[in-house]
């Protein structure tokens, strides 16, 4: 069994790792999310025709199962680099609908919503903003052949589709960013934690952040990432981005899994899967343990 990956460990992955671009129309960022890196590295994963082939194949796994809304998870790091247990690194809501194209024109397909981390440069790495961009975009950070796929219950679809375009969406954003942010603490928020808050208030239909909080406390299982006290102290020096203050005891976090577990046990989905690249080695869907 591999060692408990620790806060230490885990700044010193992402010193090690190259940075990345990924557009938006308000900053360029490195893409960060939950539990880590999740950028494209200096040597692609993906070369552009399969990105787009992979797109449009999440996209029709999507349809066919008539999802107006999905939560889509990706890793931006090689799994091997990542805590045991731990798949993806960034999560972001696909959303159906009519979207405007490089070349102004509209067309029906999906749209993602997602937090990035700052850039360093236009806007601190330990800020971040909220971002709409497209399923090419979300797939080109991807450095392994598969996505985690959350399709929530046609009502909670409805539900996230009217917080999404409301101004109540952008009131759940805390600015403060950390990679390792604890879900049930207000000061700091990921990419993951974000998913997660946004579906609590949709699930609850409250804007009351403490309130969401409170009741995450209550009803969300976290997943756990273990880290010593002498790690937890000098992490933060190490990568300014890794701010364990949130943190009491064991360092908790949101991601795919956990996030999968909570909208399953409260009725919130109607299902959850892992979609491997059709051209990669995986031949099968891999259906969540829930």
């Amino acid at each position: 069994m591999r060692a408990p990956f620790t806060a230490a460990a885990l700044a010193l992955a992402l010193l090690a790792a190259p940075v990345a671009q990924a557009q938006s129309a308000a900053h360029p960022t490195q893409d960060s999310g939950g539990m880590g890196f999740s950028g494209r590295g200096a040597a692609e994963h993906l070369k552009p025709q399969d990105v787009a082939t992979f797109a449009k194949q999440i996209e029709r796994s999507l349809a066919a199962k008539d999802a107006r809304v999905a939560i889509v998870f990706r890793s931006g790091r090689p799994r091997k680099d990542l805590p045991e247990g731990i798949r993806y690194t960034h999560g972001a809501f696909w959303v159906y609908g009519e979207t405007t194209g490089a070349d102004g024109k509209t067309y029906k397909g999906y749209a993602v919503y997602n937090l990035y981390q700052g850039d360093g440069k236009s806007l601190p790495e330990t800020e971040s903003y909220l971002a709409q961009d497209f399923p090419v975009d979300f797939v080109a950070a991807s450095q392994e052949d598969d996505v985690g796929i959350i399709i929530p219950s046609p009502e909670m679809q409805r539900r996230l589709a009217n917080l999404i375009a409301s101004p109540d969406y952008e009131k759940l954003h805390v600015h403060s960013y950390t990679l390792v942010s604890n879900p049930f603490n207000a000061a700091h928020q990921n990419c993951t934690e974000f998913v997660l808050d946004v579906v609590a208030a949709a699930a609850w239909q409250t804007d009351n952040y403490a309130q969401i909080k409170a009741d995450l406390k209550a009803h969300f299982t976290p997943t756990v990432v273990h880290a010593n006290l002498f790690q937890r102290v000098f992490g933060p020096i190490v990568d300014p981005r890794l701010n364990l203050d949130d943190q009491d005891g064991d360092i908790l976090t949101a991601d795919f899994d956990s996030i999968a577990r909570f909208m399953h046990d409260n009725g919130l989905q109607q299902e959850s899967y892992v979609l491997p690249r059709a051209d990669a080695a995986v031949a099968n869907s891999q259906p969540v343990s829930n």
